[in-house]
């Protein structure tokens, strides 16, 4: 019993040890960055030209400051809005494609070339997929010169100086920057799936579409709420696209501002003390959010 004891202890000792390294990441770039920003939400804390002013305590004036002119509540809309027009086309599609490279009775052929093809555009920055957007959908761009040939316009149409057009863009290439990230993760949930089941449900003659609805989405629920989640998190922190398709000016009339460009602006001024606050606030509304999502999308409990 002693030996076996010294040999689990040992063991242990070298997970411990192994944990070291993503503990030591985690207090530096993770811990620290979070309690320092707490502690500056406090302070008014900022540059009036080439002065300083600050840091003096001010408590809770900043958070007061922050959401009394009401631009909070502009750019929190923005944000939801640019987070649902990509997320619904970009969950449709990668379940779409999931069940179609998942399905083993389609017998799909260069699947594996496909799958590759759709998760590239994951690999490219952000800000060069922004700046290739930009270049084609200018007022002189390529789109522009291709719908006044085919008679389809007349005079060039103002893409980023119109609320929808500029909000969809940004939503379509989130989308397809994301889907293939998303259709990968949504078709290895697929693939682990019991066949039997859907053998079974071959047999008592269920269509594809009851299958589907029947069998893989509810089983298909934990990978969904993570991809829902994380989705959720990154819509929230939506800033490189938009940021670089309008300049930093979220034009047309701030339709396109995002939470973390306007957090970006104040970290630019150098006012700590309200960028501090605004992180804490995102912070929190990422907690209710997510915590709504599994709440509403992962409760597996069934009434009896």
């Amino acid at each position: 019993m002693k030996k076996q004891r010294s040999r689990v202890s040992g063991y242990n000792k070298w997970g411990y040890i192994f944990l070291i390294p993503f503990t030591l990441a985690y207090v530096i770039f993770q811990l620290i960055p979070l309690v320092s920003t707490i502690y500056n939400s406090f302070f008014e804390n900022y540059m009036s030209g080439l002065t300083q002013i600050g840091p003096t305590f001010v408590g809770l004036d900043n958070y007061v400051q922050l959401f009394e002119g009401g631009d909070i509540w502009i750019y929190a809309k923005n944000t939801m809005v640019l987070w649902i027009m990509c997320f619904i086309p970009q969950i449709i599609l990668s379940l779409l494609l999931g069940a179609w490279f998942s399905d083993t009775r389609l017998r799909l052929r260069g699947s594996r070339f496909f799958k590759t093809v759709i998760y590239l555009p994951n690999l490219i920055m952000a800000s060069a997929f922004a700046m290739l957007f930009f270049t084609l959908f200018s007022d002189g761009g390529p789109i522009n010169s291709l719908l006044m040939q085919i008679g389809f316009i007349d005079t060039p149409y103002k893409f980023l100086s119109n609320t929808g057009s500029a909000r969809g863009l940004i939503a379509l290439m989130n989308c397809l920057m994301w889907f293939g990230n998303t259709t990968i993760l949504l078709m290895a949930g697929m693939m682990g799936i019991d066949t039997n089941l859907f053998e079974a449900a071959e047999v008592d003659g269920a269509t594809s579409t009851q299958v589907f609805y029947k069998i893989t989405l509810p089983l298909l629920r934990p990978i969904l709420v993570y991809v829902i989640i994380t989705s959720l998190i990154g819509g929230l922190q939506l800033f490189d696209v938009p940021q670089i398709l309008t300049n930093g000016t979220g034009d047309p009339m701030r339709s396109t501002m995002t939470l973390i460009m306007f957090l970006n602006k104040h970290l630019f001024s150098k006012n700590y003390g309200m960028a501090g606050a605004l992180s804490v606030v995102l912070f929190i509304m990422t907690g209710i959010l997510s915590l709504i999502v599994f709440k509403v999308t992962g409760n597996d409990k069934r009434k009896g």
